[in-house]
């Protein structure tokens, strides 16, 4: 199994993208890895950090270029396709490896996934899926990859979430909620009242209905299935009120001295919670539908987030997501190689 990673992209590149990716090689000899990277820049942190490149599952991939977050989504296959993302993507499409990884641009990313490694054939769109850390984990798909859907696409992205719960996460027969303003059947746009029926009846998997957002933290299903514009307020939102909550009780605890004792009654718990709030945990957001394994890690990820996005892109591949997700979403087309997905 060889693992490319993007070293030069994300807010923290290529520092804590190389601190990620060397612990993880470290952690997993059996893998091997391609760090992909203008090399000059990659040996000189590495240095500084005292990081060793000469293992033996590491290589160096030298590339000139790097895609900001500030660039059109296309650039990583127009004008920058000497990129640490666009060579990694070029080098998965090719097989040379079996999964990509990346902190990168979301819509250059999104966008090159699909124009260079492609999607499963048979499958509309492909979605990034991200673990929201509610009571139960909760994966939200699609988390903004996809403005607007079809109706018959809500039960691809709901079977691809389902395949991916229950093999990454191990949730059996995970339940799937459909993001609506209200639990009756045809609430909602019209293209999510016509979506309804269609999960309704579609076979494999485990459709329990409309969900609300205020259901959504106390664990009301496994897989949420919605459109990106819906999908990314939600996750945006998330993230925001897990800030402010922390911060509010920050603030409690500090108000006076008896406050500030009683802190350390329940610091440990505390961190324990603030934990259970860090999405990093779960590692990056794959997405699904591609033809192969590409996993993006949130844009401010520090090393342990990406390490944790190294950890889910390897299994994913040890647990064949992108095979089964073809065998579940489309049986009627999948080849009988599975490499040809």
């Amino acid at each position: 199994m060889k693992i490319l990673i993007d070293i030069m992209s994300g807010d923290k590149a290529p520092l804590e993208q190389l601190c990620g990716a060397v612990q993880a090689a470290i952690e997993t000899p059996s893998v091997s890895f391609s760090f992909i990277g203008n090399e000059d820049i990659l040996r000189a942190v590495a240095a500084a950090r005292g990081l060793k490149l000469e293992l033996p599952n590491i290589e160096l991939i030298h590339t000139t270029e790097v895609v900001t977050m500030e660039d059109a989504p296309l650039s990583v296959v127009r004008e920058k396709k000497d990129s640490s993302m666009g060579k990694g993507l070029k080098l998965l499409a090719e097989g040379k490896g079996d999964a990509f990884v990346s902190a990168g641009n979301t819509g250059a990313l999104h966008a090159g996934s699909t124009l260079i490694v492609r999607r499963i054939k048979g499958i509309q769109k492909s979605a990034i899926a991200t673990v929201l850390p509610y009571q139960n984990p909760t994966l939200l798909i699609d988390s903004g990859a996809n403005i607007e859907l079809f109706p018959e696409t809500y039960v691809q992205l709901a079977k691809m979430g389902s395949v991916y719960m229950n093999r990454i996460l191990r949730v059996e027969n995970p339940r799937v909620g459909l993001l609506n303003i209200g639990a009756e059947r045809a609430k909602g746009t019209k293209t999510v009242a016509e979506a309804y029926p269609l999960l309704e009846a579609a076979s494999g998997i485990n459709f329990i209905g409309n969900v609300e957002g205020k259901e959504l933290p106390m664990g009301a299903c496994d897989v949420l299935v919605c459109d990106g514009f819906a999908g990314n307020i939600v996750l945006k939102l998330t993230e925001g009120c897990a800030a402010f909550f922390v911060k509010k009780l920050k603030g409690v605890f500090n108000e006076n001295p008896i406050t500030k004792a009683s802190w350390l009654g329940v610091k440990n718990g505390m961190r324990r919670m603030k934990k259970d709030f860090d999405a990093s945990e779960y590692g990056g957001a794959p997405i699904l539908g591609l033809s192969k394994t590409v996993i993006k890690a949130h844009g401010g990820s520090d090393a342990v987030a990406i390490r944790n996005a190294i950890r889910q892109a390897v299994s994913c591949v040890e647990n064949n997501v992108t095979y089964e997700i073809a065998k579940l979403v489309v049986p009627e087309l999948i080849p009988q190689e599975r490499e040809e997905v």
